[in-house]
């Protein structure tokens, strides 16, 4: 490989000679041969965003020449893009501001506006009126909401409607209802899918209800909060700039102090994400029990057979997305842990384990947002029922006597229902035997869609 040789305030080092980026970033390479993870697409995009909004916000103020600006714009926009990826090499695991990733982003542009033989400074021009302190707090808030924005609530309304739609199709079919993995009283399916449903629109809700903090910027804090360095208007004006470059709508932090030396919106954020996470799980976990089977399980559903299960067995089938998106689910809780410990690094004016927090909080947006497609459009809208399974296991569940009760009293009930279960058979033919109850009296005491509606039958 050939090189160039850079020098910084600490003196001269060789860059490979056609890395757009310096120095500064070469030496963050060196000293971070630590993952091999890089800071994740929707990071870069929104630095790049923040820098296009820096550079406006500055030529608003009367800081930055007009034709300085546009040639930052020009090249920050194709790093918001992507174009330039390639040249952020710097390790997630790396200083705890995130400085070395803000100075690869300040590198990069400048060098890009050089090319252009526009006379850029990384510092003093691409990085005018900020420090990595509030450039990586903003970046990470901003590619937050727009990957929760962008990703993650749409994928979660496909969710919640293939949920309504499956509950809406299957209302007439009664099952058993099940309590510590017992035979329970019924539940029609739609009532079953129908709590999946809320599940899912309560994250969504408590998802949405982070936004506004979310949204609020540290940009304008500048390295410990003050403001030190920046014009007093600097952070208004961007937060505006920044709205309208992106679409969303973002505030200037109340306070700058907080902004900087925590990360409190970010752990909110995470925690509701691992609430997600859980209920995910537990959707998957009632899938892959429904399906299972197909004779020696509980076989009530049949999930879309989508690829081959063992390599030893043939013909075996396995409920491969419910348990993807498991597994998701497990990583997504994961991630929380190690923001939650991070959330807590937030040492006097400056929280410095950003990077760590920004990787993990995007992962768990983008997997937890591709994870709900999926399980929307590759197990429940097209998994198909076993009504003949449902009826059979219905019919000779012995817990169908508690509706009895009322009229003959728990002890007889329970012996109807010993009775039923040591002989195999319906409740309802034992219960003629062992009350004075016409059948017809019991057909209607029992009828099992009757008993999903709740209350005492006339």
């Amino acid at each position: 490989m050939k090189y160039r040789i850079e020098k910084d305030s600490m003196g001269e080092l060789k860059v490979p000679e056609k890395a757009l980026y310096a120095a500064q970033t070469q030496r963050a390479v060196e000293n971070f041969p630590i993952s091999g993870l890089s800071m994740p697409r929707a990071f870069i995009r929104a630095l790049g965003l923040v820098k296009i909004a820096c550079a406006k916000t500055n030529a608003d103020l009367g800081f930055l020449e007009p034709h300085l600006m546009q040639s930052i714009v020009k090249h920050a926009q194709n790093v918001a893009d992507g174009v330039h990826d390639e040249h952020f090499p710097v390790d997630v695991f790396q200083t705890g501001s995130g400085t070395s990733t803000n100075m690869n982003a300040n590198e990069v542009i400048a060098t890009l506006c050089q090319q252009d033989n526009v006379a850029i400074h990384p510092n003093d021009h691409v990085n005018m009126g900020q420090s990595s302190n509030d450039v990586i707090p903003t970046a990470l808030h901003v590619s937050a909401s727009e990957s929760v924005c962008g990703q993650l609530l749409p994928a979660l309304d496909q969710l919640e409607a293939v949920l309504a739609a499956k509950a809406n199709s299957l209302a007439g079919i009664v099952k058993t209802g099940r309590t510590h993995l017992m035979d329970a009283m019924p539940v029609s399916m739609q009532q079953e899918i129908s709590g999946w449903q809320m599940q899912i629109k309560h994250a969504k809700a408590r998802i949405m209800d982070c936004l506004p903090r979310l949204n609020a910027l540290a940009q304008g804090g500048t390295a410990v909060g003050t403001g030190i360095n920046a014009d007093q208007r600097f952070a208004a004006n961007f937060a505006r700039q920044l709205s309208d470059i992106s679409g969303q709508t973002f505030t200037s932090s109340e306070n700058k102090f907080e902004s900087l030396s925590t990360q409190d919106s970010a752990v909110e954020l995470s925690g509701q994400l691992k609430t997600l996470a859980v209920s995910l799980m537990k959707i998957c976990n009632d899938l892959r029990w429904m399906n299972s089977g197909p004779l020696a399980g509980i076989g009530e559903i049949a999930l879309p057979a989508l690829q081959p299960g063992s390599s030893i067995m043939p013909g075996k089938v396995n409920p491969v997305i419910p348990e993807a998106v498991a597994m998701v689910c497990a990583q997504v809780i994961g991630n929380d842990a190690t923001i939650t410990v991070a959330g807590q690094s937030g040492n006097f004016q400056l929280n410095v384990m950003l990077p760590v927090i920004a990787y993990n909080l995007l992962q768990s947006i983008d997997i937890l947002a591709n994870a709900s497609s999926v399980l929307a459009s590759k197990a429940i809208q097209g998994f198909t029922v076993n009504e003949a399974n449902i009826k059979s296991a219905l019919e000779k569940n012995p817990i169908l006597v508690t509706a009895l009760n009322p009229v003959i009293g728990y002890e007889l009930g329970a012996t109807i229902a010993k009775t039923a279960y040591a002989e195999d058979r319906a409740v309802i033919d034992v219960a003629e035997e062992m009350t004075g109850l016409s059948r017809s009296e019991l057909e209607k005491i029992l009828n099992p869609m009757q008993l999903t509606k709740g209350g005492i039958t006339e």
